[in-house]
């Protein structure tokens, strides 16, 4: 008998594992929206090689009572399409995982499971509905089965989803998942398979997004109705959700011939008027450089995307990592303000890309929202975000006839014109210049200028958006994180159970929110997670006098982090057993 959820679990982890064209994320995709159409809390995130067809790519889903969003190491759940299952995936079986598949696919290769393989033959279901291409949508019969979803609601579902597609495919798929729930009925019945699991409740009302989804809608609430991008991975997941909706939202989106177009496209957008958007990954955003020194320069709002992949170079293109913090602190040459984000949970994805626009606009910097793979396609259940009617906040002025886009006033901003909205001129240059926006060699002047847009660090340091504190008020120490790794620390530390710690996660990473400085002065003992080697945000923190981090758990394999790794790492740290 093989019962889930596990003793002491409330939720299941369902890994689907399967090479590149097999349909892993069509299956994916399905299965959350008809789990989360069923009662369920479900939570998402996939990995994938860098290659079109072949290979080893897998998913897991997550389905509790209660909302989750941290990746586990646990496996309950493995459903293999394919043989060769790569390490990643074999190094999470447990000695409670229970494994499906079809044994002349996969041939000896779970050998080592002994009776926790069963032979589910979805490769052969498929081949006799018309080809392999319905393995996956046997798959999902399968599992719809097993968590005793009904099949005439199953059905409608599945057949509601290919209906576009023609009549012959949507029942083609349809009889593809009837013949994966005779299959979940044989598996259940000879091999005593049960899934009881606790619904949840409310979710009528609930979005399903992915980390792509909340970036660009949160751009669209900041009023972004420009999108320029060269099409690089993991960045180009929201290029094409603002292609996908341009029209609905009217947005103009252009794909351009590379990234240095891209960010001088954004610049000259902002320029006229419009709220522009780039969004790039790490090679990109080293092309942008030197349009970001340009915004520093001409006192021009950017908002750039950067969504954060292993480097250097190429790298590991579909793969994920927080390398690029250093990359975006330093961006650009000479010296001039920036803000950067990164989020943790999609709501904070969606509220930090619409501020991005806003304090772009406002301080008249560039703006840099950093992401990364692992994030971008995490999907989950969650409630609407709020504000949605709220209009965004312009800070354009219109020009009087003796209009001076750099004039020196006793505070760092000028009020910033746009071409045609009014009677003056709008001069901006790349060089040094005066009030006018002339080119202007006088070192008295320039000192001046430099000056002036530096003091606008200032302004962004008092809109701060502050660390969010999880745990104990009084912990004595301290674990540090930022952007993706957020809802993975909060459950990390919720696994160990420790009333000595807590977690200060930070949407902002610089500048580095003023009223958090006493927050970790406080702490007797601070320990930065981070998914890169060097450590580049506890760097950061201790260049601030009295923050001092005395331990870094750093991890850059190239996949994220699970809950179960962050605590037992964590834990040896706390203890004193590791470095």
């Amino acid at each position: 008998m093989y019962r889930f959820p596990l003793p002491g679990q409330e939720d299941l982890s369902l890994v689907l594992c399967g090479a590149a064209g097999q349909g892993v994320q069509t299956v994916e995709s399905l299965l959350v929206r008809l789990i989360k159409q069923e009662g369920f809390h479900v939570y998402a995130s996939k990995e994938a090689m860098s290659r079109v067809r072949g290979g080893s790519n897998s998913t897991e889903i997550r389905l509790a009572p209660r909302p989750v969003r941290g990746l586990l190491d646990r496996m309950d759940l493995l459903v293999c399409f394919n043989k060769g299952v790569r390490s990643n995936v074999r190094d999470r079986i447990g000695p409670h995982t229970l494994i499906l598949g079809d044994r002349e696919e996969l041939g000896e290769e779970f050998s080592f499971a002994g009776d926790r393989f069963v032979h589910a033959p979805l490769l052969a279901a498929a081949r006799e509905l018309g080809g392999p291409v319905y393995a996956g949508i046997v798959a999902v019969g399968l599992v719809a089965r097993l968590l005793g979803i009904q099949q005439e609601r199953a059905l409608a579902f599945v057949e509601a989803r290919f209906r576009d597609k023609g009549a012959s495919i949507s029942q083609a798929n349809g009889a593809a998942l009837r013949r994966g729930y005779d299959l979940g009925a044989q598996v259940a019945e000879e091999q005593g398979v049960s899934i009881s699991l606790r619904r949840g409740a409310g979710l009528e009302e609930r979005l399903l997004l992915s980390g792509n989804d909340a970036v660009s809608l949160g751009a669209l609430a900041g009023g972004c109705d420009f999108v320029t991008a060269y099409p690089m991975s993991p960045g180009t997941g929201v290029l094409q959700f603002m292609a996908q909706n341009a029209a609905e939202f009217g947005v103009a989106v252009e794909q351009v011939e590379d990234e240095l177009a891209a960010v001088n496209m954004a610049l000259g957008a902002w320029y006229a008027g419009a709220r522009a958007l780039a969004t790039t990954s790490g090679g990109g955003f080293a092309l942008m450089t030197e349009g970001i020194s340009l915004a520093g320069i001409a006192e021009l709002p950017l908002v750039v995307h950067l969504a954060q992949r292993p480097g250097p170079a190429t790298g590991m293109a579909t793969r994920t990592e927080q390398g690029d913090l250093d990359l975006a602190l330093y961006a650009g040459h000479g010296e001039f303000p920036r803000l950067i984000l990164a989020p943790g949970t999609l709501e904070e994805a969606f509220q930090c890309a619409r501020r991005a626009f806003d304090q772009a606009d406002k301080h008249q910097i560039p703006v840099f929202l950093l992401t990364d793979q692992y994030f971008l396609d995490t999907l989950y259940d969650l409630p609407p975000f709020e504000g949605l009617d709220r209009e965004p906040t312009r800070y354009v002025v219109p020009t009087e006839a003796d209009y001076r886009r750099y004039r020196l006033l006793d505070a760092p901003l000028s009020p910033r014109g746009i071409p045609g909205w009014g009677e003056g001129l709008v001069g901006v240059d790349s060089h040094e210049h005066d009030e006018a926006g002339h080119i202007k060699e006088d070192f008295a002047l320039r000192v001046r200028m430099n000056d002036k847009r530096l003091a606008k660090l200032a302004g962004v340091e008092e809109d701060s958006l502050d660390p969010v504190w999880t745990g104990p008020e009084n912990a004595s120490t301290l674990v540090v994180g930022w952007g993706s790794t957020g809802p993975i620390l909060d459950e990390a530390l919720d696994l160990l159970g420790r009333r000595d710690v807590a977690h200060l996660h930070f949407p902002q990473v610089y500048p580095v929110p003023p009223r958090a400085l006493p927050l970790l002065r406080r702490a007797k003992r601070v320990v930065a997670v981070e998914g890169n080697a060097t450590g580049q945000f506890a760097r950061l923190l201790e260049r601030h006098e009295g923050v001092s981090v005395q331990r870094r758990v750093l991890h850059y394999s190239g996949l994220q982090m699970g809950v179960e790794t962050a605590a037992a790492r964590l834990e040896a740290v706390l203890e004193g057993r590791e470095g």
